[in-house]
């Protein structure tokens, strides 16, 4: 992996402006962490952000330092007509805050959507450098809810995506199949592409006692945690457990599902079609605290994701959340599942349906292999995918991204010629 030197990451000085359309701050703990990691190697760190629904619905917030700029946002509705409102009005509030937030040295912008180049260009003009933080690739993503590769909307985002790479100065993968992606997608030097896992915040996850009632009267207690949208596979994990009760006669189990997303009503329905209503759940967002006690409870947690474009090279927030926890894990056979959770899950063969409550029945039926899985995951997320290896990495970035520059809010445009690709 680039980049293990951090001279000249400390910001002493320096000023960084990092831009979100996809998600609040700090509810995008990705961005939290990456935040205030620069924050405590001293830089001045301004998040330009939309405003949430429930929590962090404030214009103006100064949280441990971090000074949030938030604007209203509605999600997207009625096809493509809605997203280019919604990335319109988030491009004009985020041009409109950047312009009074004045000049910075690093503009690291996350996406989706793979327009905020566009603010960054304007900002690299002002002598920024453009850190790019590829959460994920739109492309893929694209492809894994609409299957249609040779439209025109298609070709559109491959274009962003490349107009993206070429105007960074230093991208942040989430892992190698991106980073992969980025040098042979985008044409970028392996040393300007950096390696940045995300990782759950082992502080606020922290297993509890666990609590029988949660399980509504049944021995075991299976759990979903994360966003419910067309590509998360939650109708994959429901038509698993019709499975598993009609076809293995397992009802030794209540279910739930946290969190929430555009499909969430439709899994409600399809859960009351496939008679499961009394037996799962769903609780929509919950607080952190009522997470926790899920998932400390919970016997087999599920990851459905079905193999695709997308989810195939994505690393899943909800294994790692998981493996914190020290949760058995039952997964669909995809290339970074296997990476981030290695024998703390088990594999059914991709979009197997009725493998998948196989194994959810086996380890139901085997709390030695419980315990052993999810010890092994605990040690995991503790050890080489730590977040400690990931702030490394990024203030190895933010280094290279800066070099010898003198910083841009100190008086200095800081400009320096831009290094060939190649």
């Amino acid at each position: 992996m680039p980049g293990d030197d951090t001279t000249g990451a400390h910001g002493q000085g320096r000023r960084a402006l990092v831009l979100v359309e996809n998600l609040s701050v700090p509810f995008d703990r990705r961005v939290w962490q990456e935040c205030t990691t620069l924050r405590d190697a001293g830089w001045t760190v301004d998040v330009i952000c939309p405003r949430g629904t429930k929590r962090d619905t404030e214009p103006e917030a100064v949280i441990d330092g971090v000074r949030i700029h938030r604007y209203p946002l509605r999600a997207a509705t009625g096809g493509p007509a809605g997203y280019l409102r919604e990335y319109g009005t988030a491009l004009w509030h985020t041009a409109r805050l950047a312009r009074r937030i004045g000049p910075v040295d690093v503009v690291h912008a996350c996406n989706p959507p793979d327009l905020l180049f566009l603010p960054a260009l304007w900002l690299k003009r002002r002598g920024a450098r453009f850190v790019f933080d590829q959460h994920d690739l739109v492309p893929e993503l694209y492809l894994s809810r609409f299957d249609r590769g040779a439209d025109l909307l298609y070709r559109g985002v491959c274009a962003l995506e490349r107009l993206t790479y070429r105007a960074a100065d230093v991208v942040l993968a989430t892992n190698e199949s991106y980073r992969d992606t980025a040098l042979r997608r985008g044409g970028l030097r392996p040393e300007d592409v950096f390696v940045v896992r995300s990782a759950p915040d082992t502080e606020r996850f922290q297993p509890v006692p666990p609590e029988p009632e949660l399980k509504r009267g049944k021995p075991h207690l299976l759990c979903y945690l994360g966003v419910m949208g067309p590509q998360d596979g939650v109708d994959y994990a429901l038509r698993a457990l019709a499975k598993l009760r009609d076809e293995l006669g397992r009802t030794d189990w209540h279910a739930v599902f946290v969190g929430g997303g555009d499909t969430f009503d439709a899994m409600v329905e399809l859960s009351r079609r496939l008679g499961l209503a009394e037996q799962v759940q769903f609780t929509g967002r919950v607080p952190d605290a009522d997470l926790v006690r899920y998932l400390s409870t919970a016997d087999v947690c599920l990851s459905p994701d079905p193999r695709n474009p997308l989810n195939d090279v994505s690393t899943m927030n909800k294994v790692l959340e998981y493996m914190v926890m020290g949760r058995p894990i039952v997964s669909f056979d995809l290339r970074e599942a296997r990476v981030s959770a290695g024998d703390a899950a088990v594999y059914a063969a991709a979009d197997d349906e009725a493998e998948f409550a196989r194994l959810v029945a086996r380890l139901m039926d085997d709390p030695e292999k419980r315990a052993w899985m999810g010890k092994l995951g605990q040690e995991r997320i503790n050890g080489p995918l730590a977040w400690r290896n990931s702030q490394r990495s990024l203030l190895a970035a933010y280094a290279a991204a800066v070099g010898g520059r003198a910083p841009v809010s100190a008086g200095g445009r800081g400009r320096a010629g831009r290094r060939p690709r190649r």
